[in-house]
């Protein structure tokens, strides 16, 4: 709990703080008075002014925002002598670099954030495929499991290697989420011939992109040797007399490849509310062995499954992905590019009703994520930092009056007309844009709450 909160308040900070120093920065190279810089809102916690500069920097109590106070006469008199640094006195331009540099701080914080973990290399699953799920794209397209998938695309898109199984995993949620069939290049794991397989997208329903939807594809993780991990006290593999490290070789009668089928498998071990008791064969450490297991049964949304209260399958094998200065900067900015053209698309698409909003997540689902993310090292925590950047960034750049590219679609019209919007015109626009924000904020936080306690 400790660590979710840290590792989401560090977050909030960092991305905040980056976010108003992009609209500070430049409102200051354009000459512009900035009278506070604040990360938080309500009472501030912390406060100093550097000697010699108008600006006072504020940590506010409250974590979730920030702002740049400029001076400006819209909001206060003016001394005559100051006019001329003052924000609405500012040239179209200025006014409209200062705004867009908020959300542009962002989107270069992720470029550099990507890149970083580029730069650094981390550990990662090998694209070797699972077991495909029964009746699911990936098994219907011909895969069985063990191929190493070489090289990868999106439609008609040239092939681009495949560096690791997270690699494949975001081909395929840009994929679904897009209706865009993938193709891989695959290849048996011990070597043999290539073969091209084609995954069709659009047989998935991917309005919800939750767990179901990796589901529908049939690839669920990467190939992992069928073993029982750590067994947990007074769980069905205790009582079965399963122990950690026994490989599982069959059960029943179905020859158990691998350790997502053997999850599978598991799953499926239940009929109706009942269990069914069915007999393993297992492999330990050279003796073999026969036991009968009685899962134990689950709720998961809209199904029962099986549990035997033991983690399922060894751990994948692992390649370190790496890349050179130029080669990882550009993988950062191209990893930006398509996480934003993402999001954005997602967007529209709950607009129109194609995707559900239920894929809209708040502070709550956040937070989760920054402790899960901050659990598993440094580089993931980044990824995630990255990530976030990206729905800020992009969130801030949406035509709402409250936000920047609502201020953005202002000037916008004023270089089209030449004349600003009108006072009358403002209020009502803003007026609009609180309820809509307002709207997706009690979305957002009720998907929270649904996901993590309902």
């Amino acid at each position: 709990m400790l660590l979710t909160v840290v590792a989401f308040v560090v977050a909030l900070g960092v991305l905040i703080a980056v976010h108003e120093y992009g609209h500070y920065r430049v409102a200051v190279a354009c000459g512009v008075k900035v009278l506070r810089f604040s990360v938080g809102f309500g009472q501030p916690l912390l406060r100093w002014q550097p000697k010699g500069s108008p600006t006072e920097f504020v940590l506010g109590a409250f974590p979730l925002g920030g702002y740049v106070r400029m001076l400006d006469e819209r909001e206060a008199p003016v001394a005559p002598e100051e006019r001329h640094l003052a924000f609405n006195t500012q040239p179209l331009r200025s006014r409209a670099a200062i705004v867009a540099a908020g959300p542009l701080a962002n989107l270069l914080l992720a470029v550099l954030l990507y890149s970083a973990v580029n730069w650094s290399g981390v550990d990662e699953p090998r694209a070797v495929l699972a077991s495909p799920v029964a009746g699911s794209v990936a098994q219907n397209a011909g895969l069985r499991g063990g191929e190493l998938v070489a090289q990868a695309a999106l439609g008609s898109d040239a092939m681009e290697p495949v560096r690791s199984f997270e690699d494949l995993r975001w081909l395929l949620t840009r994929g679904a989420l897009e209706g865009t069939n993938v193709r891989l290049d695959v290849k048996p794991q011990s070597g043999g011939a290539h073969r091209e397989v084609l995954l069709d997208m659009s047989r998935i329903d991917s309005r919800e992109a939750d767990a179901q939807l990796f589901r529908k594809i049939g690839i669920l993780g990467p190939w992992t040797r069928p073993v029982i991990g750590e067994v947990m006290p007074d769980g069905a593999a205790q009582r079965a007399g399963l122990r950690q490290g026994d490989v599982v070789l069959k059960i029943g009668a179905t020859d158990v490849v691998d350790g997502q089928q053997l999850r599978e498998l598991i799953r499926q071990s239940v009929r109706g509310q009942e269990p069914l008791a069915q007999a393993w064969r297992v492999d330990r450490s050279g003796q073999m062995l026969t036991l009968e297991v009685l899962p134990e049964v689950k709720s998961e949304p809209g199904v029962t499954v099986g549990r035997i209260g033991a983690y399922v399958g060894a751990a994948p094998e692992l390649v370190t992905v790496e890349y050179g200065a130029l080669e990882g900067a550009w993988a950062g900015a191209a990893k930006t590019w398509d996480v934003s053209l993402l999001t954005l698309r997602m967007m529209a698409r709950m607009v129109i009703g194609e995707a559900s909003v239920k894929n809209l997540s708040g502070p709550l689902t956040i937070a989760e994520y920054a402790g899960r993310s901050a659990s598993l090292g440094i580089s993931q925590y980044v990824m995630f930092l990255a990530l976030i950047s990206v729905s800020l960034g992009v969130l801030n750049l949406l035509p709402l009056p409250v936000l920047d590219g609502g201020h953005l679609m202002y000037y916008l019209w004023e270089g089209v007309t030449g004349r600003g919007v009108s006072d009358a015109w403002m209020e009502r626009l803003q007026r609009g844009g609180v309820a809509v924000l307002l709207l997706m904020m009690s979305i957002a936080l009720f998907n929270d709450i649904t996901r993590l306690f309902g």
